[in-house]
């Protein structure tokens, strides 16, 4: 008896050639054996991924200013809708003076964060696009600039999506911040070795190498590389703090004698603009001279208490 695969197989190339020609290929060309595997499940950590509520804000904020109540069906609403699906959107008079919904904001920038047990309350600033249409009302109106909402939520922590609980709430500007006058509360006299060997330090920092390289300003092991493009040509120190009064003696102290100072410096540029700069910096008494130790890129003081060794750098400079 003759072999039965053989002719089998014969049978089936014969079927196929019955079927067309993309039958064939498609018999010539497929897999042995074809597995489909299902997509793997997401995992429930990354079902959840903690959002930034920040961006959610702003991203809320600005959709929220151009959306138009009388018009829920475009493309603006149902993002703001996605974001806070309950949300009442302004209506726009349909008038042919009225500003677009497009144009209604312009840049949005989160400005302060207030994080509660389980809520979060975002301050955002808008600034307006000043290119846009001329604010409505008599001649002697004039629309403010920066304007700020309030937006509250829950969520964004521990895999929780965040969820905006309505519209925004039109504030005031947030109060600035107060620094603490105490930690830096004696005042370096002019002329004194600290302001003397501080000023030298800004000059060759700022004035393109006047005064001397930087080396001979920082303590041994403090790497600062000094702006490259810093357009100043004319600069003076006006006024410097330290956290301890050991620092306002005219005379340098004993070696290892550190300071907390903040540097008030008065720059002019080539167009005779003055800009005023502030730094802070820590120095450390050495041979008879003060020297800096770390510069600091913070626009704040170190909470009392808190060692300043390794304050974060100015960008450009390293230890």
């Amino acid at each position: 008896m003759a072999p039965r695969g053989p002719r089998l197989v014969r049978l089936a190339m014969w079927g196929v050639l019955g079927a067309g020609p993309l039958a064939l290929a498609a018999t010539l060309y497929a897999p042995p054996t074809a597995v489909v595997q299902a997509a793997p499940a997401p995992h429930p950590a990354e079902a959840g991924t903690p959002a930034d509520p920040r961006g959610a804000a702003e991203l809320f904020v600005d959709l929220w200013l151009r959306a138009d109540g009388s018009d829920a069906d475009n493309g603006i609403a149902a993002g703001v809708r996605a974001l806070a699906p309950e949300v009442d959107l302004p209506r726009r008079p349909r008038s042919t003076d009225a500003p677009p919904a497009a144009a209604a904001a312009g840049r949005v920038v989160a400005v302060r964060t207030v994080v509660g047990p389980g809520t979060w309350t975002v301050v955002v600033a808008v600034l307006r696009d000043q290119t846009g249409p001329a604010p409505a009302g008599g001649p002697n109106t004039v629309a403010p600039l920066v304007r700020y909402y309030a937006v509250s939520g829950t969520g964004g922590t521990q895999g929780t999506p965040v969820t905006i609980g309505g519209a925004p709430a039109e504030v005031a500007a947030p109060d600035a911040a107060a620094v603490p006058a105490a930690q830096l509360a004696h005042r370096v006299p002019a002329g004194g070795a600290l302001e003397t060997s501080l000023g030298e330090f800004v000059r060759a920092y700022l004035g393109g190498g006047q005064g001397g390289g930087l080396e001979r300003y920082l303590s041994p092991g403090l790497r600062v590389s000094a702006p490259k493009t810093a357009p100043y040509v004319r600069i003076e120190v006006t006024d410097v703090l330290a956290d301890t009064e050991v620092a306002t003696a005219s005379a340098v102290p004993v070696d290892g004698t550190r300071a907390r100072v903040r540097i008030r410096v008065s720059g002019e540029d080539k167009q005779g603009v003055r800009w005023p700069l502030v730094y802070r910096a820590e120095v450390t008494a050495r041979a008879g001279r003060w020297e800096v130790s770390a510069l600091e890129s913070g626009i704040t003081d170190v909470p009392s208490g808190k060692s300043s060794s390794s304050p974060a750098v100015v960008p450009g400079g390293g230890r």
